[in-house]
């Protein structure tokens, strides 16, 4: 199995990688502070895509949906 490039040199994959860097801080704030401590689920996951047409160039919307994983404390 080939390991995975850091950063990706495919470009829509860096593009990936760049928007976690620029946002993942905000978006786990986000999430924070609507679930409280905790992660969000890659294992059970759902994503939907699908384009948007638009005039100045098409859209891609992509939704993620993770369940939320509470951090325990033992």
């Amino acid at each position: 199995m080939k390991r995975a490039e850091v950063p990706p040199t495919d470009p829509l994959i860096y593009r990936f990688y760049e928007l976690v860097q620029v946002y993942g801080t905000t978006w786990k704030e986000l999430i924070e502070e609507e679930f409280g401590d905790g992660i969000m689920s890659a294992i059970d996951f759902d994503m939907t895509m699908e384009r948007q047409p638009d005039q100045k160039g098409d859209r891609v919307k992509i939704a993620m949906s993770g369940k939320f994983l509470g951090y325990k404390t033992y």
